[in-house]
């Protein structure tokens, strides 16, 4: 059994290596059948004679042809490769001559489009007089693709690399950071990490810390506070700080939070600030002055020296027609204040020469496109930990002013006209000016006449139809019992 057994594993790889019968199987093949089927075995055959000249040629693909691999018929095979490629033509034609099983040997020929080709050779001697076929594989497809895979590689590497400097630079943010830090899981509220500030504040070992509910680290009141923060923080994305303060500590903490999510999972950044005792015991009357300006009826509007919005009282909000101070933190009081381009900059350059504005008349714009005429006082606080500018704003819209039968007083004077200057544009002073003017000339014009309408009409170069319109418009005389008695 064991020799049986022998035999057909010997038989076996013999047939691995060449044919079982291939007299029996094959020896009605001729040259031209054995030319077809060489040219379709191989991208590139060769016939070698013993001079080793290339006599003859076949291509398997059209993509070789124009390679120049077409005028090869003639030449010395080593000619056809590039340099280095020549040692390993000759080596492979001296293993096929001799016998010996010949080595699948990669060459590079020189191409026409200027790449190299690379070709993978193998080598079989069939004829006594030394002549020699030759099968070569195109390595074009793999080499592009070993190409496609190296660069893919580089390219994850590279990105690999950025990401770990990234992770590098964050992670030295996060351990020398001043602010208290923890990562929490949004899903369980377990602390995950917490910076080396988050730990010194808590007076916990990072040991401690991880794994921990973070709503544990809280007393029972704010500990319901923190929990409806993280709540919301977690439907709407984002939420205002709270104050809450540490199990057995008495001091207070602004906690907030914002989510992020990290491949699959949710989680919670968590900056808890310390609020300065300064900021949580007041003085009464410091306390009382506080509840006064949010209280007032008149606008009340802290900004930094750019007029970048601190902090505002209800009266403002009202008058710029928003919802809660929110709203306005981080933006420009410009967006609301002012005629564009204009009176910002006038009041600006005022308070630069002489730190405080009065009574400086502007426009204020509502969030919803409604315009009020208003009268504004500031001044620019430059010492204390932060610069800051204080605004007054008061709705004049609706101030009694002088009448004249029903209507606004006009100005009588250059000068009053002139004190309009930076207050109302060149066009509503055009208009102020002609409504003034051609007031002026109707009453005298009656007057002259005695209150005679069409005399009036005549010799301001109007019709009566016209004369009357302007009445209307001004309010001048009783014209609802005028008849046509004074023509």
């Amino acid at each position: 059994m064991d020799l049986v057994a022998g035999m057909e594993t010997q038989v076996a790889r013999k047939a691995v290596d060449q044919f079982n019968a291939p007299k029996k199987n094959l020896g009605d093949l001729d040259a031209e059948a054995a030319a077809k089927l060489i040219a379709a075995a191989a991208d590139v055959a060769l016939v070698i004679d013993a001079k080793d000249v290339i006599r003859d040629v076949a291509f398997s693909g059209k993509d070789l042809s124009g390679q120049g691999f077409e005028n090869w018929l003639g030449k010395p095979w080593v000619d056809t490769v590039t340099i280095e490629s020549r040692t390993k033509i000759e080596e492979m034609l001296a293993e096929a001559r001799s016998h010996k099983p010949v080595r699948p040997r990669q060459v590079n020929h020189p191409a026409t489009s200027g790449m190299d080709v690379p070709m993978r050779y193998s080598a079989v001697q069939v004829a006594a007089d030394g002549r020699v076929v030759v099968v070569g594989r195109d390595l074009r497809g793999m080499s592009a693709m070993q190409q496609r895979l190296v660069d893919v590689q580089q390219s994850m590497e590279r990105e690999y690399a950025r990401l770990r400097h990234a992770e590098t630079r964050y992670r030295l943010l996060f351990q020398i950071a001043s602010e208290a830090v923890i990562i929490v899981d949004s899903a369980q509220d377990k602390i995950i990490d917490a910076n080396p500030a988050a730990v010194q504040l808590m007076s916990k070992a990072i040991k401690k810390l991880n794994g921990r509910d973070f709503i544990d680290l809280f007393d029972a009141e704010s500990a319901k506070t923190v929990e409806a923060h993280l709540a919301a923080v977690r439907t709407a994305g984002r939420a205002g700080p709270v104050t809450a303060r540490l199990t057995g500590s008495k001091a207070q903490l602004e906690v907030g939070a914002s989510l992020f999510r990290q491949e699959t999972t949710s989680h919670f950044l968590v900056l808890l600030t310390p609020v300065a005792e300064s900021a949580q015991v007041l003085a009464p009357a410091k306390s009382n002055l506080l509840d006064v300006v949010e209280k007032l009826p008149d606008g009340f509007v802290v900004t930094d020296l750019d007029l970048k919005i601190l902090t505002a009282n209800t009266a403002f909000l009202e008058l710029a027609q928003l919802a809660s101070l929110e709203q306005t933190r981080g933006e420009s009081l410009g967006r609301w204040l002012g005629r564009q381009g204009v009176d910002v900059n006038v009041m600006m350059t005022l308070l630069k020469e002489h730190g405080a504005v009065r009574n400086f008349s502007t426009v204020l714009r509502g969030e919803y496109g409604t315009t009020e005429d208003v009268e504004l006082s500031a001044v620019s606080v430059l010492n204390g930990d932060q610069s800051c500018v204080g605004f007054t704003i008061r709705n004049v819209g609706m101030r009694p002013e002088s009448k004249l039968n029903g209507q606004r007083a006009l100005p009588r004077s250059v000068e009053q006209l002139t004190g309009l200057v930076g207050r109302v544009t060149l066009k509503e002073l055009v208009r102020e000016s002609t409504d003034m003017i051609e007031r002026l000339c109707i009453e005298a014009a009656l007057e002259l006449t005695g209150d005679n309408r069409a005399s009036a009409a005549e010799i301001l170069g109007l019709s009566r139809q016209g004369l009357y319109s302007k009445l209307r418009r001004y309010g001048l005389g009783d014209l609802e019992h005028d008849g046509d008695s004074d023509a």
